[in-house]
């Protein structure tokens, strides 16, 4: 029964997203808007600045927006567990027959759709307005990470809001812990050792997200031999599978906790 449960609470996911479409329209419109306003700024300091990323300005961006769109769009997502467990929803779903761990995939799986929808309207605007011309392959690869990380970062969320479970608290603690993880994430500008100077390089290799943004790249160019792919992929399978594992548990003891 559990690929069932995951599929009905995925549907009412969506269906519960797409009903109010002002989500998908505010987390796409950043990104444009970084793409129309930012773009042309990195373009022409990219021309002058050694130590980019090869591949063209656009090959580059294309995939930060998308990194930054999962880590500032999916690690909110704890908020509507909260207003869930708020009004009640939550509790009757914990009394049901479903799992729990079913509930947490198919809610995870719900911002994976929705991150991948959205990563592909901005591979699709690079394309169109600004001239990119990435290979298929690569932007698939692409949207498999920025899917698989925003999977990684929801699972998180709800499992922080679980553990808080105060409207109040959650965006205070994720304002906290965001900041330092996008700004050492090399999104906005790459951090390179030609870049960077060395604290600064050697900081952001603390960061996972690092280490998926330059796989992400990697990938979106088309550069599948790039060095970056092995250490990218084994972040995101670690920082995906601790979280996952974090958030059920955390689900399960809640669960216990109402038993």
């Amino acid at each position: 029964m559990l690929p069932y449960e995951i599929w009905l609470v995925l549907c009412r996911e969506i269906t519960h997203r797409y009903r109010q479409p002002t989500w998908l329209v505010m987390g796409i419109a950043q990104p444009c808007l970084y793409m129309i306003f930012f773009g042309p700024l990195v373009e022409k300091y990219a021309a002058y600045t050694p130590g980019f990323p090869p591949g063209g300005t656009w090959l580059m961006f294309a995939p930060a927006l998308m990194v930054q769109m999962v880590i500032i769009g999916s690690s909110f997502v704890g908020v509507s567990l909260l207003a869930e467990y708020r009004s009640g929803v939550f509790e009757r779903f914990s009394v049901s027959p479903m799992k729990l761990t079913a509930l947490l995939t198919g809610k995870v799986l719900a911002v994976v759709v929705s991150v991948l929808v959205q990563g592909g309207i901005i591979a699709l605007l690079c394309v169109v307005v600004f001239g990119a011309r990435p290979p298929v392959g690569g932007v698939a690869l692409c949207l498999l990470i920025v899917a698989v990380l925003s999977a990684a970062i929801a699972s998180a969320s709800y499992g922080l809001a679980l553990r808080l479970r105060s409207e109040e608290k959650m965006p205070a603690v994720l304002n906290t812990l965001l900041m330092p993880l996008f700004l050492l994430s090399g999104t906005l500008l790459p951090i390179t050792t030609e870049l960077a100077p060395d604290w600064l390089w050697k900081l952001s290799r603390l960061n996972p997200v690092a280490y998926v943004m330059d796989a992400d790249r990697a990938s979106f160019r088309g550069d599948f031999s790039a060095h970056s792919l092995l250490p990218g992929t084994v972040a995101l399978t670690l920082m995906t599978s601790l979280s996952f594992w974090w958030a059920a548990r955390t689900f399960a003891r809640h669960n216990a906790g109402i038993g």
